[in-house]
């Protein structure tokens, strides 16, 4: 079973390319429909409840501005995938912020992608966005950094037409493993793609900690549980250097970025732990440091 809908959102900002490339490659293996989704950035909420003048001229003029600039961030999105062999294409110009809105079509779809927040904040969307569309939609959510390049996964000559280029991410998957309820969701949405990859690294981090969790020997019944699928995967346990008189625990996030670096993986599956969208804190602190320092794909789960 792949991915048969998948959601991109899709806007202005440079790295969105990038974005449609990975969801046209994806929409490839799996024969998936796409669509495209592009935001106004005004809240529904505003129309639900009656707190703006529909008769203002100033605000008409204003949503139009806002919805010809989304009509424009989708300008030659279908043509596009078309030329790249997706036919199943679809557009969608939503009155509605970015996360709240794309998390509302990605109820119904099998996977969303979205762009990392550049650290310096030139994108429109807001840096918590990924972190919204994860916790509101229940969709797993294919996170692209912000430095991919667009042509990337896919070759296309002058002409628009798809042709032989380097591998799709998802060649070498690295797969954290923290024995939680997050991370056992994040690689079961992540089957799909694990089922394609030709390396998988288990990767599973202060494993000592919560012995219970992980059993006698950290990995063996995921190993087994990907294995009935036909799954194989090595194993990587590392642990954090213990800090302080009461032994803490190192970053977690950042040992788990070493380890993306040094194994050489083009993909990282991750089990986000997460609040509702109205907590102060959206996402746990591992979840923050690899989405802010990412240099390759995550796939998250919630």
């Amino acid at each position: 079973m792949g991915y048969k809908t998948i959601v991109v959102h899709v806007d202005e900002a440079p790295h969105s390319a990038a974005r449609v490339l990975m969801a046209a490659d994806l929409a490839l293996q799996h024969g998936a429909h796409v669509i495209g989704v592009a935001l106004t950035g005004v809240s529904r909420f505003l129309y639900q409840n009656e707190m703006v003048d529909d008769e203002d001229p100033n605000l008409a003029l204003h949503l139009d501005v806002l919805r010809e600039r989304a009509r424009r961030a989708l300008a030659g999105f279908a043509p596009q995938l078309h030329a790249l062999g997706v036919h199943s294409v679809e557009e969608r110009v939503l009155d509605d912020e970015p996360g709240a809105g794309l998390a509302l079509v990605a109820r119904h779809a099998d996977l969303a992608i979205v762009g990392q927040a550049p650290p310096d904040g030139r994108s429109g969307s807001p840096a918590a966005f990924p972190a919204e569309v994860l916790t509101e939609s229940g969709c797993p959510v294919m996170v692209v950094p912000f430095t991919a390049r667009p042509r990337g996964s896919i070759s296309v000559t002058p002409a628009g037409v798809a042709s032989p280029g380097a591998p799709a991410p998802g060649r070498h998957i690295l797969v954290a493993w923290n024995a939680s309820k997050e991370a056992a969701r994040a690689v079961r949405e992540a089957l799909p793609l694990l089922a394609r990859a030709d390396k998988i690294t288990l990767a599973m981090i202060d494993a000592d900690l919560r012995p219970a969790a992980f059993g006698d020997t950290p990995g063996a019944d995921v190993l087994a549980w990907l294995a009935r699928h036909g799954i194989s995967a090595d194993t990587q346990v590392r642990q954090t250097a213990r800090q302080g008189l009461l032994k803490r625990p190192g970053d977690v996030g950042e040992a788990l970025l070493m380890l993306a670096g040094e194994t050489g993986c083009d993909l990282v599956v991750l089990g986000a732990y997460g609040h509702s969208r109205f907590r102060e804190t959206l996402l746990g602190g591992v979840t923050r440091t690899v989405l802010e320092a990412m240099t390759v794909p995550v796939l998250m789960a919630h």
